[in-house]
């Protein structure tokens, strides 16, 4: 079973500014303002998918658009506007069609509640986790949008592990030295792990799930986890645990050795993490 110390010493050795770089959470730092930081961490983790280059380069070419102030840009900007500004836009298979009406879904949010911070404060209920304010939201966002932003916003009652949504929350309520944090109004006791394929493999390695599909009950259960080693912050070790799929110093070494044949059984054709 995963320990403390452990963590604490991979959190306090890999969880430091110098090491985000290549990463789109670097596009936050560059706003001061919380209205256009957000917008900036939803568009950067919504793109976050496939190569870090091109998602960088996708990041940069939406953003030079709503230049100085994406919150400004939003709010002065009809729906129209938003769809010429980004017509020919494509990252991957996300067309400036699929961008646009996200895009629009945040301007509607927007001028209903001020900022995202306030609508996504709306949905929180008495719950151990942020999982029925993140519906709320995702509902809000999507309100009149046809499924062409499904990939983007995903439905959390549909089953995803909402992976890129959980992300952005990480980076908006979590506040240290990589994330740069705002939304005061959240507590980090509810957040959710941000589950992909790597962290899923944590979590069977070190014994948080046993569960072969990394969907959303899999990032509730593996927060569980986390969560009973660090109530007040599940997600702290997030950052730091996704760095080990990066660097190649980084080793967990026993944290993971007990795991390995766990991990054959799940991906009996990929077993990747013999680098951790």
């Amino acid at each position: 079973m995963i320990t403390k110390d452990k963590l604490e010493n991979l959190y306090h050795r890999y969880n430091r500014r110098e090491f985000v770089h290549p990463d789109p959470l670097e596009f936050l730092y560059r706003y001061e303002t919380l209205c256009d930081r957000e917008i900036v961490a939803f568009v950067a983790s919504s793109l976050a998918y496939g190569r870090v280059a091109q998602i960088c380069k996708s990041v940069c070419h939406v953003l030079e658009r709503m230049r100085p102030s994406p919150w400004v840009f939003l709010n002065k900007s009809s729906p129209g506007r938003i769809r010429r500004t980004f017509a020919g836009f494509k990252h991957r298979f996300t067309t400036g069609e699929n961008l646009s009406a996200m895009l629009v879904g945040i301007r509607r949010v927007l001028k209903r509640y001020g900022n995202l911070h306030t609508c996504f404060a709306e949905g929180l209920e008495d719950d151990d986790t942020i999982l029925p304010a993140l519906c709320a939201f995702t509902g809000e966002l999507t309100a009149g949008v046809d499924g062409s932003v499904q990939h983007l916003v995903p439905s959390p009652p549909k089953g995803s592990a909402c992976k890129r949504l959980n992300l952005f929350l990480r980076w908006m309520v979590r506040q240290d030295e990589v994330d740069p944090g705002g939304w005061d109004k959240i507590s980090p006791s509810k957040l959710i792990v941000p589950v992909d394929i790597h962290m899923h493999r944590i979590g069977l390695l070190v014994g948080l799930t046993k569960r072969r599909q990394a969907d959303m009950q899999t990032a509730v259960e593996i927060t569980k986890g986390f969560r009973a080693v660090a109530p007040e912050d599940p997600v702290k070790y997030d950052f730091s645990l996704t760095r080990l799929g990066i660097r190649g110093d980084a080793d967990l070494g026993g944290l993971l050795k007990k795991g390995r044949e766990r991990e054959k059984a799940f991906y009996p054709s990929v077993c990747s993490i013999t680098t951790l």
